[in-house]
């Protein structure tokens, strides 16, 4: 079968399309027919080698966060999923793989993954993998967004964006989208109160706000100063600047910043499915390359000015 790897660190061209076994599953685990992997800045950043404490040295890496697919096989203990399942899922973002998301087939745990929402085409719901379960988690666990507040999501424009943005006004925030000035029809068409245009608008200039939704990972302490009393922030851009402001926002003042990393498993991605089929999510996807055409999609995401993002579909294998 054919899987995306890469044998050293590097750009783009780095990445491989290589011929390698197709993996069995075993107790506990599924094996997904991939049909669409998206890029996520996790996939750059292995990629070119800044997550070394987490995939190691040994290559090759697997390359591909995410995946919606088909179930192909189950293991031993596995009641939950059937061949012929339409589902979606992540592979474990702290785990090594040699094969991960984009692969013709991929083995995890069944508890990394749910059935894909119904309405939803394998295209869709791979960019919402991570994309829903990210902002889910930052606007309904990390800052508990009240019905009512005011919400900033900066970087709005991307796939956390995008989908912070929809998630923020279902769940009744006055949201205030900070993008690029083009982007302002679709991010009102999904809910934005008010777009800025982030090229023209300096963060002494708005808020304060309640809650702060970072997905760029600069100038936070700029942006904490925009809080109001008891507001939270939450930043899911990490970056050497984004990781010594969070520390310090921890020592200095009350206005802590918060982040993690986004690692959903079955109760998230069914959440997520839920608010999909409720209407209050869709997906925003800005182009889809085939899985021959991989590097062009990294490349294009680190060229930014993406509104969702961008997937890989991937040749169907045999049942």
């Amino acid at each position: 079968m054919k899987a995306v790897q890469i044998t050293s660190f590097g750009t783009a061209d780095v990445l491989r399309i290589n011929e390698v076994d197709r993996p069995a599953p075993g107790s506990g685990e599924v094996l997904v027919s991939v049909e669409a992997s998206s890029v996520n800045g996790h996939d750059v950043i292995v990629r070119g080698g800044e997550l070394k404490m987490v995939s190691g040295r040994r290559f090759p890496i697997g390359v591909g966060l995410d995946f919606a697919g088909v179930v192909a096989a189950t293991g031993a203990g596995v009641e939950a999923y059937r061949v012929g399942d339409r589902v979606w899922g992540m592979v474990h973002p702290r785990q090594r793989h040699s094969v991960a998301g984009a692969a013709e087939y991929v083995v995890v745990a069944a508890e990394r993954i749910s059935h894909a929402p119904a309405d939803l085409s394998s295209v869709e719901a791979a960019s919402l993998v991570v994309a829903g379960s990210t902002a889910l988690i930052a606007l309904r666990d990390s800052v508990r967004l009240v019905s009512g507040e005011k919400v900033l999501v900066r970087g709005a424009a991307g796939g956390v964006g995008t989908a912070a943005v929809q998630l923020a006004h279902a769940m009744g925030g006055h949201v205030t989208a900070l993008a690029r000035d083009r982007h302002a029809k679709i991010l009102t068409d999904l809910g934005a109160d008010e777009v800025l245009d982030y090229g023209s608008t300096t963060s002494d200039q708005i808020g304060p706000f309640d809650v702060i939704v970072d997905t760029v990972g600069t100038e936070l302490h700029c942006y904490r100063g925009r809080l109001a009393k008891g507001g939270r922030m939450v930043t899911v851009g990490l970056s050497p600047s984004a990781i010594a402001a969070i520390a310090a926002s921890s020592v200095h003042g009350s206005r802590r910043i918060r982040t993690f990393s986004a690692n959903p498993e079955t109760p998230v991605l069914r959440d997520v499915a839920d608010r999909v089929a409720s209407g209050a999510l869709r997906p925003v996807i800005d182009s889809v390359y085939p899985l021959a055409d991989i590097a062009a999609a990294h490349q294009a995401f680190e060229r930014g000015g993406v509104v969702g993002k961008h997937v890989v579909t991937v040749p169907r294998g045999s049942l």
